[in-house]
């Protein structure tokens, strides 16, 4: 399974910090840590925005390290997107299935007014109840989160180990036992149920 992470448009010490914290998630997890296999797409403005550029990308990236992850289109992919680069990821997430590519899910983080809809997984993630609210109208799957209290729209990318919030069914729009969490927890649950299916 490789993660493929799409920024939005901010600075680029705000994605490392999301990576760090990736890592630090993985390791720290019985999610098989291999740092290789977490791509970063590096567009940057307006290119977030591009399905075709983050396709190609990925068609590279996959590629290069085709040795790691054997049959490229059949190794299966979950994108994490932020922001404007929830814009990008979506189209591109369609078009590597379209490839005949494996999306096993995709997480919007703060993707407020995308439309999100696909045969494969989708969970939104949103720094304020409003914008969860708002989101899930355009499309989400079943388990999202929303911080709570609110938090600044950055915080959600840069920090997520501090956000505190809500996991949400969106279909009963109900708090499942044990809903409150941290986002990065919330990040792991997701990453660890895709592990293991």
């Amino acid at each position: 399974m490789s993660i493929i992470i799409c920024p939005g448009i901010h600075e680029p010490e705000l994605t490392e910090s999301f990576r760090v914290v990736l890592l630090d998630l993985v390791s720290h997890s019985a999610i098989a840590p291999n740092p290789a296999n977490i791509l970063i797409y590096p567009g940057k403005d307006f290119f977030v925005l591009s399905a075709f550029h983050i396709l190609q990308f990925l068609r590279v990236s996959v590629a290069h390290r085709r040795y790691r992850l054997g049959d490229r289109l059949k190794s299966p992919l979950i994108f994490i997107s932020f922001s404007a680069g929830v814009v990008g990821a979506i189209g591109a997430a369609h078009l590597w299935q379209l490839l005949g590519g494996r999306v096993k899910a995709f997480i919007a983080i703060d993707g407020w007014g995308v439309p999100l809809q696909g045969n494969f997984p989708i969970h939104r993630m949103s720094h304020d109840y409003f914008t969860h609210w708002s989101s899930c109208l355009l499309g989400s799957g079943q388990n999202n989160f929303y911080a709570e209290p609110a938090v600044d729209h950055l915080s959600m990318w840069k920090s997520p180990q501090t956000v505190q919030g809500c996991w949400v069914d969106s279909s009963l729009e109900i708090i499942p036992p044990k809903g409150r969490l941290k986002a990065d927890e919330f990040l792991l649950m997701l990453l660890k149920r895709y592990e293991a299916n």
